[in-house]
């Protein structure tokens, strides 16, 4: 994480950012003093904490919101890939799948951290891993006990995480907290490239590091029918009202599709959430 980027990009929208913290001089030197004394993986907690202390009088209920929905998806991520490192034992990975899957495990509890930080007293409450049900109602009984079943779960709640960012981002635009939502979901979407690379190392299909069509040229490329929600509306061939396929020979639907991420909505990502979510702590 490079700090000073960070604030950088905040300053384009905000060009008060740094007396919002404390003088520029001053903050540049507790920042300074800060490397010394936390660890990079503490850093996404710090930060959080002082765009809380920048922006946290400031935050329309909105953002709030936004933020809050995030923090409840990042919950069911880190909790989904932490059970499966650490108390399922049917499920056996190779040293070099666990240090991935670990290293995606951890990005998950930073993001969690990072927008606790920013949201301060206002963040929802913690969604703890006996709320969650990651059979999907036993639509996906071996989640826990097949490695293929459990990267393609995986893949869902990335494309969804990727997915559902890039849907809420027009309600942070103006809001410096923006720039937070958008690295992390440029983390999300490495991740689901990743473990796409994953399962064509474990032969499940062939597929590309991004979302194509699948059969039918439906959205959904991963041959999981349960998972059709997670990609509705990304076989759309059409941007800025002209239908891209077949503007040039090459430009076949697939590759039209390609192009570009289709943002989720917030009452389907929560659908899709809910799946995975035991009655009474459901999302809305």
């Amino acid at each position: 994480m490079n700090i000073v980027n960070i604030l950088e990009e905040i300053e384009k929208v905000d060009g008060e950012i740094y007396e919002r913290l404390n003088p520029r001089r001053a903050a540049m030197k507790s920042f300074a003093n800060m490397g010394k004394k936390i660890s990079l993986a503490a850093m996404p907690l710090a930060m959080g904490s002082m765009f809380q202390k920048a922006y946290g009088q400031t935050t329309p209920s909105v953002v709030t919101d936004v933020l809050n929905f995030a923090l409840a998806l990042e919950y069911l991520e880190y909790h989904f890939y932490n059970h499966a490192l650490v108390a399922a034992p049917s499920l056996t990975f190779t040293a070099q799948q666990r240090t991935e899957i670990t290293v995606i495990r951890d990005h998950e509890m930073a993001h969690v951290n990072l927008l606790k930080g920013a949201l301060g007293a206002s963040a929802r409450a913690e969604i703890t891993y006996a709320m969650t049900d990651y059979t999907a109602g036993n639509t996906f009984p071996t989640v826990y006990s097949d490695y293929v079943t459990f990267l393609k779960v995986a893949l869902g709640f990335e494309d969804t995480g990727v997915r559902a960012y890039k849907g809420q981002a027009g309600n942070l635009l103006g809001n410096p907290v923006l720039t937070t939502a958008l690295q992390i979901h440029s983390v999300e979407a490495r991740h689901a490239a990743h473990i796409r690379t994953m399962l064509n190392a474990a032969g499940a299909t062939g597929l590309k590091p991004w979302i194509t069509l699948g059969p039918g040229n439906i959205g959904n490329d991963t041959g999981v029918a349960a998972v059709n929600a997670v990609y509705a509306g990304e076989e759309n061939t059409t941007q800025a009202g002209i239908n891209i396929a077949g503007i040039a020979s090459q430009v076949t639907a697939a590759a039209a599709a390609e192009c570009f991420d289709e943002p989720l909505a917030k009452a389907n990502v929560a659908v899709i959430a809910n799946l995975f979510l035991k009655d009474g702590f459901k999302l809305s």
